[in-house]
């Protein structure tokens, strides 16, 4: 079995700055990647971003390597960041915070299975013979809609660069025990999920991250079985047609809390071939 790819979408949320998510498939795995937005100006690891180094430099690790397993796989992308980290980095972080961090869903083919992994927020969903499910948790952003909200209301693009907002998001970021993929190949390995799931030449797949799962869990306009409708129907370009219009129509973010009017948003709509 293979894949071969559908559809891919890729939407910053904001054209004035970098794209942090990144996607990729080749014959037997595929991947979405989600850079955790900067909270200080580059500088770390060079005049780009760590949000965006880190998306591209695992972007491009996934796309050299194919291990036994997924978990194999993974592994050496995680190395092959931590290398990437240790030569590049221009000076040390300003705390813990500042480190790069991301997001990330991931699939391979192994013999007549699929397997999965992934941290953090980014979401598959696989259609296959008896419907369509989840590979990853089912979508909430309900926790960060309430941290949003007890800022305060509009909580969008400009108030993120507010003082309180800032330090707030800070600290978020620097408690410990949080599951992503960062610049060290244990922790990320530590913190990693994976399942295996049955597969079937037909069966189809979507890999998104957080900001176009926002269709699902902030904005509450499909579900699991309406997405890949929607999918089929229109298409990943009318879907991010449609996630971009909730959100011009909320630019205050007083309907829908959050701390940026629009993310990044990707999806890659995968096939499995014979």
């Amino acid at each position: 079995m293979h894949f071969d790819l559908i559809q891919s979408l890729g939407l910053c949320g904001d054209a004035a700055t970098p794209n942090d998510d990144r996607a990729g498939v080749r014959a037997r795995h595929a991947w979405v990647i989600d850079g955790a937005t900067d909270l200080s100006p580059p500088g770390l690891v060079g005049a780009q971003g760590g949000a965006a180094w880190l998306a591209a430099t695992a972007d491009a690790a996934f796309a050299m390597v194919e291990g036994a397993d997924l978990r194999d796989t993974c592994h050496r992308v995680f190395a092959m960041v931590e290398a990437a980290y240790v030569r590049q980095r221009q000076r040390e972080p300003q705390g813990p915070w500042e480190l790069p961090r991301a997001s990330f869903a991931a699939v391979q083919l192994v013999d007549a299975g699929l397997d999965v992994a992934w941290a953090s927020d980014c979401s598959i969903l696989h259609a296959f013979a008896g419907g369509v499910a989840w590979r990853t948790p089912e979508p909430s952003r309900a926790r960060e809609s309430a941290q949003a909200a007890a800022l305060g209301p509009g909580t969008g693009a400009v108030k993120l660069r507010s003082a309180a907002v800032l330090d707030d998001r800070r600290a978020a970021r620097a408690r410990s025990g949080q599951r992503v993929l960062g610049i060290d190949a244990a922790d990320s390995a530590a913190v990693m999920t994976t399942a295996r799931f049955d597969v079937a030449v037909g069966d189809e797949l979507l890999l998104m991250t957080d900001g176009f799962v926002a269709l699902v869990d902030s904005y509450g306009v499909h579900d699991a079985n309406s997405l890949f409708d929607a999918a089929r129907t229109g298409g990943l370009a009318m879907l991010g047609v449609q996630l971009r219009a909730i959100e011009r129509d909320d630019a205050a973010c007083l309907r829908f809390a959050r701390f940026k009017v629009s993310d990044d948003a990707t999806a890659l709509w995968v096939r499995v071939g014979g």
